[in-house]
């Protein structure tokens, strides 16, 4: 039976600093050395069954599986679109709660959208994740194990074309990341850091996003990790944000923007703004005109990246994308305003393809989704 959402995760390898590992491995009995053949078989060579790690004491690999790698969460259900080059994950984790990965493969790159909570306290009305409320943060062993799951995927060559690496990691799967600070930072340090110790990915390759949490953009600035900011924004005006990002109404829009700016500064890494298009919501032109003055005051035009989002709409929801002619204007609005901007190419519609599609499914059926043995990291 489940323990109930909300019991912490048992302590595993990936939740360990590289001292910590060699702690470890000698209050076992073992050479501090152990410490990175351990870790040279997880993160380098991605193989995950310690029993079958010949170049350790057999007597010991048992007793490495069950005390430095215990089971954190099992795939409960895995689709694909895109030809395969898209792979969502639900993942039960070991107290019962949902979370969601993807992996999208591109020609030049492969990106994996992550999870840094079960659940999410933010609320935004538009988000099937926010719809479920919060039911715990995430371990950082539970986070990179989601990154770590699709660099085996990859390396194995279960994604059609041939083996590959990770080259991209979001923070934009379900949560909101710096609400999960002290994971997230550990999570982000672990996937960076270099092989073996790390799974090696550039810093520059990590993005981390947020719906506004100030107070945590701040200490994102201080930490000095050079990855990418992503902000939330969905809207120019504070009376529509108040409504699409209820925490807005602690966090205005100038404090957000103001704290994005001073990121930019301190690390010289573009911010991107993240704005979903929604049907008659907030794609008017207007406000294209009202989101570029608002950046562009904040100085040259270089520390932002405007990326908007066609509207993944969730099964029930009068939330929907907008038509392809507002979309167009939007971009051409901004562009005019010498503001950057992408149109996202949005992934995975046909597979619940919005963040928190798949997890909602999974918790409405639980006669099809039942508890089993655990087969993941």
């Amino acid at each position: 039976m489940s323990a109930g959402p909300g019991r912490r995760p048992p302590r595993h390898w990936m939740d360990l600093a590289p001292a910590e590992r060699v702690d470890a491995v000698r209050a076992m009995g073992l050479p501090a050395f152990r410490a990175r053949q351990i870790s040279t078989h997880w993160f380098t060579r991605l193989e995950d069954d310690p029993t079958g790690w010949t170049d350790l004491p057999a007597a010991a690999r048992e007793r490495i599986a069950q005390t430095l790698f215990p089971p954190l969460m099992e795939s409960i259900e895995e689709l694909t679109a895109d030809r395969g080059a898209t792979v969502k994950t639900a993942w039960r984790l070991h107290d019962g709660s949902i979370v969601e990965s993807v992996l999208m493969r591109y020609p030049h790159r492969t990106t994996i959208c992550i999870s840094s909570e079960a659940g999410c306290a933010m609320g935004c009305p538009f988000c099937a994740t926010g719809q479920g409320g919060l039911q715990r943060n995430l371990s950082a062993a539970e986070i990179v194990a989601q990154v770590l799951h699709g660099a085996r995927l990859l390396a194995r060559g279960a994604v059609p074309g041939g083996p590959a690496r990770v080259n991209n990691v979001v923070f934009m799967g379900m949560g909101e990341p710096l609400a999960n600070f002290a994971s997230v930072l550990a999570a982000v340090e672990e996937l960076s850091r270099p092989e073996p110790d790390g799974l090696g990915i550039s810093a520059r390759g990590l993005t981390v996003s947020t719906v506004g949490v100030v107070p945590r953009m701040r200490r994102l600035t201080e930490a000095g990790l050079p990855v990418t900011l992503a902000v939330s924004l969905h809207a120019p005006d504070d009376e529509l944000r108040d409504e699409l990002v209820p925490l807005n109404q602690r966090f205005d829009i100038d404090a957000v923007l103001d704290a994005a700016r001073e990121y930019a500064r301190v690390s010289r890494r573009r911010v991107s703004i993240e704005y979903a298009l929604i049907k008659d919501v907030n794609d008017q032109a207007w406000r294209a005109d009202l989101l570029a003055r608002r950046l562009a005051e904040r100085g040259d035009r270089g520390w932002v990246h405007v990326n908007l989002i066609p509207l993944n709409p969730t099964p029930g929801s009068r939330w929907t994308a907008s038509r392809r002619q507002d979309e167009k204007a939007f971009v051409e609005h901004l562009e005019r305003h010498g503001i950057p901007v992408t149109v996202r190419d949005t992934r995975g519609r046909e597979i619940d393809g919005a963040c928190g599609q798949l997890a909602a499914k999974v918790n409405s059926d639980p006669a099809r989704f039942p508890m089993a043995g655990r087969t993941g990291p």
